[in-house]
């Protein structure tokens, strides 16, 4: 998801194993990384694991990830969490809740009626679509 406007950027559907959507976070992000400057990616505590940490900055992204203290030493130091705007992005990153929320009630992807994995990513993938053109007006009249 792209912070300044709330619209999703990529789609990815993967099965629930816990390491699945680390990876598949990196291969999303891996062709955007490719830039003179840093960019930034925001996620939750389940993300706040040294070789996803490690593997971003290789790929000069600034990662924005939420730390996991509960008993264990989390992967995000100070280097990112002294700067403002790691602040914004934790507040900023919850807007994914919001077009998860969007894509399980409004376009019926809370139990979908396909079955295998490439129609359910292809119903997954258009719903996210569906998001963003929602989304559009509303920013449309916001800039305009």
């Amino acid at each position: 998801m792209e912070n300044r406007h709330g619209l999703l950027v990529d789609a990815c559907l993967t099965q629930a194993d816990g390491h699945a959507e680390r990876v598949a976070a990196l291969h999303m992000i891996e062709p955007r990384a490719d830039r003179p400057t840093a960019i930034t990616l925001g996620a939750d505590k389940a993300y706040d694991a040294e070789d996803f940490v490690n593997e971003l900055r290789s790929m000069n992204v600034t990662p924005h990830v939420a730390q996991n203290t509960s008993g264990r030493s989390s992967a995000i130091d100070g280097r990112t969490t002294r700067h403002g705007g790691y602040a914004v992005s934790q507040r900023i990153r919850k807007r994914i809740e919001e077009a998860f929320g969007w894509i399980k009630t409004v376009a019926g992807q809370e139990k979908t009626s396909f079955r295998g994995r490439d129609r359910v990513a292809w119903a997954f993938t258009f719903a996210a679509t569906a998001y963003n053109l929602v989304r559009l007006p509303k920013l449309i009249a916001e800039t305009g």
